[in-house]
């Protein structure tokens, strides 16, 4: 592996550098060193845009389809960890099913009206915590409407999702701050976690074997592209991005549309205005910091000479403040002409494929506070900043309003 002399400011970066404000970080990689090796995560880190698109759009050379991918451990094959003929097999169902103009007027109409609820169920109090009240309940609920198990109690599927997580952690080595040890071995999957994924299983399995299913998942099973515990993988992958991801999305927005009081009230004056709200932020901090792939040849970056079988990190995060494609990239701009260009649900085959649903869901959720609530604002006495290595976003979103009576 390439040595400290080689890449200084890699060799530098510690882990609090990204659990923080890694953006000055970000900054300094970028400009000095685009892609560079960094010990703490015993990767490549990719950070310019340009080089990010290369990395996620050829998955010949810059696969996940790798032993290390640990998620695939626990759940099994899934369209996160295949590339090539068999990344199409395994996403083809979804994707179509999720691409059905009935499927997306369905969905969207039950992100507004559950978002609705949830914001109707803490009005009266004048201050809650948006992460816990809003965001991950309406990520859980999407999720649970997606897989056709709508009328699970949605702290089972809370638990069960941080049952598997904690077990993809484990396999992938993760310290606690949520870097990855290269030098961790493989351990089996932790008891709970295989214990959580067999219960997921059996309730996946029975909305795929009822005739009458309408979700999503029954959708994706009846195309019969894949045998049954291959839907159910795919469905745990899809309830990480749906769960994960979504809730530090709505949480990253509504953060930065409530730290400026102009475009919070340009928003509520134009609704139209939420999905560029939510586009913003995304590009400024994707809930979703990085993703990663595998070198499957020798290849060069960026003026970094990579060996095959080296881990390769692309930086969402670093790609979305590249000031050669976002002029004034650390400015949150409602009005940002090219702000959907942003990466923060990558790029490529492996382009997320439930994007749309979580655009809508950050967007219900804006406009569902905005609606109900009058004089929202951030709590000036419980400051909020989005941290994590690998998924960021606040570790709370205090927020106050002017409550009726």
């Amino acid at each position: 592996m390439p040595g400290p002399s080689e890449f200084p400011l890699g060799a530098a970066v510690t882990l609090a550098d990204l659990d923080g404000d890694l953006h000055p970080t970000l900054h300094r990689l970028r400009t000095r060193e685009p892609v560079s090796w960094l010990p703490v995560l015993g990767a490549w880190l990719v950070t310019r845009r340009d080089l990010a698109l290369r990395v996620l759009r050829d998955s010949s050379v810059f696969t996940v389809d790798d032993p290390r991918f640990s998620t695939a451990r626990v759940v099994g094959p899934s369209m996160l960890s295949l590339d090539g003929a068999e990344h199409k097999r395994h996403r083809d169902p979804f994707a179509d099913a999720f691409r059905r103009p009935e499927a997306q007027a369905r969905l969207e109409e039950f992100v507004v009206s559950e978002a609705g609820r949830l914001v109707a169920s803490f009005a009266a109090a004048g201050r809650a915590e948006l992460r816990r009240s809003l965001a991950g309940p309406l990520a859980v609920a999407a999720v649970a409407e997606v897989l056709g198990l709508g009328q699970a109690d949605p702290g089972v599927i809370l638990s069960w999702y941080d049952e598997i997580v904690a077990a993809v952690a484990a396999q992938a080595g993760e310290t606690p701050a949520g870097g990855r040890s290269p030098a961790a071995p493989d351990p089996p999957a932790p008891e709970p976690g295989s214990a959580a994924f067999g219960q997921l299983e059996r309730s996946l399995q029975a909305v795929i074997a009822r005739p009458d299913g309408d979700s999503l998942l029954a959708a994706a099973a009846r195309a019969h592209g894949l045998r049954d515990s291959e839907v159910v993988s795919n469905a745990a992958v899809l309830m990480f991005g749906g769960i994960e991801t979504t809730e530090g999305m709505i949480s990253n927005a509504v953060l930065h549309l409530l730290g400026q009081p102009a475009a919070r009230d340009a928003v509520a004056a134009d609704e139209r205005l939420a999905a560029n709200a939510v586009e913003e932020s995304l590009r400024l901090e994707p809930a979703a910091a990085v993703v990663d792939r595998y070198a499957t040849a020798d290849v060069g970056l960026g003026g970094a000479a990579i060996r095959r079988g080296d881990p390769v990190t692309v930086s969402l995060a670093g790609a979305g403040r590249d000031p050669a494609f976002f002029p004034e990239p650390d400015r949150f701009d409602l009005r940002r002409e090219n702000a959907r260009q942003n990466l923060a649900f990558a790029h490529g085959p492996h382009f997320c494929l439930g994007a749309h649903l979580a655009r809508a869901e950050a967007s219900a959720a804006i406009l569902a506070l905005l609606r109900a609530l009058p004089g929202l604002r951030l709590d000036p006495a419980r400051r909020a900043a989005p941290r994590g290595v690998v998924f960021r976003k606040p570790a709370e979103l205090q927020v106050l309003w002017d409550a009726p009576g």
